[in-house]
Order: C-alpha cells, then structure tokens, then sequence
C-alpha cells in the first residue's frame, strides 16, 4: 500500500524538481488576461496535463474542476475541443469564467458596446441610495465616480439583454472597478492608496472593451468552440454527485492563509448584486480565516501531518489555527467529492503550493498527498514545480506588493503537481 514516505519528492526533500511542468510551449491566450484575479491557474499547465494524460493512454472527453476559479482550466479544455464542467463558491469568478470559455460575434460586441455608451450619455436619472449611500462604497469611491459608474452599470443592463453579451460586458465593468477606486493597485489585501487619482469611469471602460474584442478576435481564430461548457456557482461540498461522470479533473484548491477572495472581490461583488455585504461571501470559502467553527470532530478527521500543523499553529495564534484546521478538513472533503466526480480509471491533477505562519510551515502538498492516499486514489505522483512570474520576486514589501528586496516577506515560489487515478 502506498503511503506518503513512498512519494519521492518528500523523501528527497523537493530536489527532484521536474522541469517537464515548468515550460511553457507557446504564449498563453489574451482572453486568460481579460479580468485581474490573484493566483491564476498558469493555463499551459492546464494544456499540458491533458495532453500529459492522453498520451498515457487515458481518454479525455469531460474535463472538470472544482476549485475553477476565473475559468482558465475552462478555456484551454475548450482550446482543445474537450467538454468542461467547474464549479466555484465565488459569483465573481464564475461570472469571469463563463465570459472567457464562450465565443462572441465580434459585430454584435462593437453595436452593443455603441448602444451602451449612447444610452450613458442620455441618461439622467439620480443614483439610488443603496449606491451613493452605501458606506462601503463610498470608502472606496468618490461622489462623482459612484454616479457615473451607476449610470454605466445601468446602461449595460438596458441595452444587453441576460446572457452570455451581458455576461461580457459586467466582466468589463467589473475588471474597471479598482481602478476608478481609491484601492492600492496591485494589492492582494483592501487597502486604500491616498496618492491614488483614481481613472474616469468611461475611458476604463473604452480601454477595457477594447482589450476584450481584440482577446475575443485572437480566441475567435484559435478556439473552435465547438465543446459543451458548463460552469456553476456552487460549493464543491455541497454538491449532490449523482453519477461519475468526469475523465479528469484539473484543479487548484485556495491556499489557507494567503487569500481572501470575498474581500479581495468586494467591488464587484456589491456592485453587480451579489451581495449587499461583501461578508457573507467569506462563508463556507475554504482556506478563509473566517470560514470555521467547532474543531472538535475535525480535529478527528484529518491526517496526522495536519493535526501537526494545527498543534504547531495553536501556540501562536487561535484563531488562525481554527482555520487551518477546518482548511484541512475541507480538502480532505473535497479529495473525496472528486473522486466521486470521477469515471472509474479517470485521473486527478492537482496544483497546490506550500505557505507559512509565523514561521511553522503549512505543508499543503504532504497533507493533500496524504488526503488522496486515505481516499484510495492510485499511484500518486508528486512533482515540485517554479512558480515562473515569482522568479525573480520571491518577497513582498509592506503593502503587499512583489519585491525582490530580501527584506521583505518571503513568499512561495514553487508549487506541486500531484497526480493521481481512481
């Protein structure tokens, strides 16, 4: 039977380092750069493991993935003519992977997009109080922002009709959202940059629809489109599996302690309606501080290295070690909704890096390996990968921003591959 001392990369300490998951063949797609997300899946690596898979021999029909994010896995699966189902606890992601994995009619976009800015600049309606009164909002934006964006968000929602058009054009207002903020540009936390001049609503906008039409032009030529594409927002644990019905799922579960992608979305999120408190967006978010609560049957039910890492964790910091543990617990959960997903003989990859709290390591990989195992997942097979854009930035200074000055917080730069069959 195998267990985790077996898999080589721990055994050796990550020197086995597989330079196979680090090359990228070809430039990614414009489309996977059409929204700013943190942590986005590196798309070759999605191409790669499909392709990595059917030349074992695997047939790949329905790729899946449970943790799908801003749709990266969705549109490399399309770029390779395979079906694709994701799900993600988060409507902003969701919302952003169905408008990059679905073609457009390049004509209609550059009409609608007219009629949009036509109907903004006629329209004269005072904005609402749950807009210019909102004090979330109001932190964020100035008086004459909140209006002009309403006036913008309106727009859209009159002209286009529900669908995948109105879908592209809320990504774009969305992805503007930050910079007609006060929020610090580039930072993975909400934090407000007094220095900042915040851009004027409809030239982010003009700027934005631009990008969008020429990555939909490039994708239109290179992207058949011809694959079914299905992506819910859901929560992976909550999911009723009632038949497998997955060849592969590629997937990369949010690392604990580094993201909190309901507040890293709040913008978005309030502003397209999906909550009225970026808040209640943390619940159920696995790997969020706030997404946890009595320990003392999880503390039962995850591996030994994790009950490790909470032991070494609760010392320092309770409430931090309460998350990670629930975190754990999670993916353990998670491994087994996959497995479920899966077809007999079908394959999982997942991409998962390592962090740290205040100096005791949180060993993601190892437990994750140590959660297939348990789950009686097959020949499991660990590879330690560089993070390429982190290369020459392995820290972060203050404000959260990558450096490469060693005086700042040294951040991970590597990830692994762990693959695996049902």
């Amino acid at each position: 039977m195998q267990t985790v001392s077996d898999i080589s990369i721990f055994e050796h300490n990550g020197v086995n380092e597989s330079t196979f998951w680090n090359l990228r063949e070809e430039n990614e797609l414009l489309l996977h750069r059409i929204h700013a997300y943190p942590a986005k899946f590196p798309p070759f690596l999605a191409k790669k493991l499909i392709e990595h898979f059917e030349s074992l021999g695997k047939s790949v029909q329905l790729v899946a993935d449970v943790f799908c994010g801003c749709g990266t896995s969705a549109l490399e699966s399309a770029r390779l003519g395979k079906d694709f189902w994701g799900c993600d606890i988060n409507p902003v992601a969701t919302l952003i992977a169905r408008t990059k994995s679905r073609p457009y009619r390049l004509n209609y976009l550059s009409r609608l997009y007219q009629e949009i800015l036509d109907h903004t600049g006629s329209l004269s309606t005072l904005t609402p109080a749950c807009y210019s009164d909102n004090e979330r909002l109001k932190y964020w934006f100035d008086t004459n922002t909140i209006h002009s964006l309403y006036h913008l968000f309106q727009s859209i929602l009159m002209v286009v009709p529900k669908g995948k058009y109105r879908d592209f054009f809320l990504t774009a207002f969305s992805n503007i959202l930050k910079p007609c903020s006060r929020w610090l540009t580039k930072s993975i936390k909400p934090q407000i940059d007094p220095k900042k001049i915040p851009t004027n609503p409809l030239l982010a906008f003009d700027k934005q629809i631009k990008k969008m039409i020429k990555a939909v032009d490039e994708a239109l030529r290179l992207v058949k489109f011809q694959s079914q594409i299905d992506i819910v927002n859901r929560d992976i644990l909550s999911l009723k599996v009632r038949h497998s019905f997955a060849d592969l799922v590629i997937t990369s579960p949010p690392y604990v302690t580094s993201y909190e992608y309901a507040d890293i979305h709040q913008l978005s999120a309030i502003w397209l309606g999906y909550t009225d408190d970026y808040r209640r967006l943390r619940r159920g978010s696995i790997g969020s501080e706030y997404h946890f609560d009595e320990i003392k049957d999880q503390y039962e039910h995850v591996n030994q290295a994790a009950k490790t890492t909470y032991d070494g964790l609760i010392k320092l910091d309770d409430t931090k070690a309460r998350a990670v543990l629930r975190y754990f617990y999670d993916v353990n959960l998670s491994v087994q909704k996959v497995k479920e997903i899966l077809k007999e003989g079908g394959c999982v990859a997942f991409i998962i890096g390592n962090t740290s709290y205040k100096g005791v390591l949180i060993d993601n990989a190892k437990i994750l390996a140590q959660c297939m195992l348990d789950n009686k997942f097959k020949n499991v097979q660990v590879s330690k990968r560089k993070i390429s854009y982190k290369n020459l930035t392995p820290y972060r200074n203050k404000l959260g921003r990558f450096t490469s000055n060693a005086n700042g917080r040294k951040v991970y730069s590597h990830e692994y591959v762990l693959i695996a069959e049902k």
